[in-house]
């Protein structure tokens, strides 16, 4: 697969998070818990496909590049909304939910990665 194919998922991704992150504070509704939740999710979900996607482009090597590219991202994305109307950029949005997320999707892509290894080892031999 070429370069652009592995690492069109992370652009992509990329693109739909910083309009998220574009969108102006005022035009965002706020459900007090069930909002905060919601939110949170969303940002751990996002980094998490991100890191997956990063992973991707990546040949699934380097998971810690993954990452490391990842929370780059998240932190440019912030910062980003410091310019935002009424958005605010918040470390604590980076230093834990995006990077949760991001090591949770790293996590799961070594589990499934470690249980499709037993399979193949467990498979029996072609003839």
């Amino acid at each position: 697969m070429n370069t652009l194919k592995r690492w069109t998922p992370s652009f992509v991704l990329m693109a739909i998070i910083f309009a998220f992150s574009s969108t102006p504070s005022k035009e965002m509704p706020n459900f007090g818990l069930v909002d905060f939740l919601v939110k949170k999710g969303g940002h751990m979900l996002g980094y998490a496909l991100l890191a997956l996607a990063n992973l991707r482009g990546l040949n699934g090597k380097r998971p810690w590049l993954a990452w490391m590219l990842t929370l780059t991202f998240a932190a440019s994305d912030e910062f980003h909304q410091s310019f935002v109307t009424g958005r605010h950029a918040a470390i604590m949005d980076v230093l834990l939910f995006d990077n949760l997320g991001s090591l949770l999707g790293l996590l799961a892509a070594r589990l499934f990665q470690r249980r499709n290894q037993k399979g193949d080892a467990s498979a029996p031999p072609k003839n």
